[in-house]
């Protein structure tokens, strides 16, 4: 999975596609395809963000990582607890969510 995670999150900051930080991701699941989540997201901003998450259907994914590695992933030199993706397609949201069932099944 993480190949491919990796190219998504690539294009969508070459492509200027994304938002990241707990309340921009609230603020853009309209636009939203997916929800990228790291461990260590404050217990209390991850309720808020599952919940809205909830009412507006997008599809989140539990980064196994920190936000320090979710931040490299980004090719950032800050930390970043969630992002949401904007322009991911349909075809490579099903095999990352796919992935990371399988993934959590072992």
């Amino acid at each position: 999975m993480a190949k491919l995670l990796e190219k998504v999150i690539k294009d969508a900051m070459e492509d200027n596609k994304y938002s990241f930080g707990a309340k921009e991701v609230i603020g853009s699941l309209k636009n939203s395809k997916l929800i990228i989540l790291s461990e260590s997201v404050p217990q209390n901003i991850l309720q808020k963000i599952l919940e809205t998450v909830k009412n507006s259907k997008v599809p989140t994914l539990n980064f196994r990582g920190s936000s320090v590695a979710l931040g490299r992933l980004c090719g950032t030199q800050f930390r970043i607890s969630a992002i949401s993706l904007k322009n991911l397609s349909e075809t490579n949201l099903k095999s990352i969510l796919k992935e990371a069932e399988q993934e959590n099944q072992q």
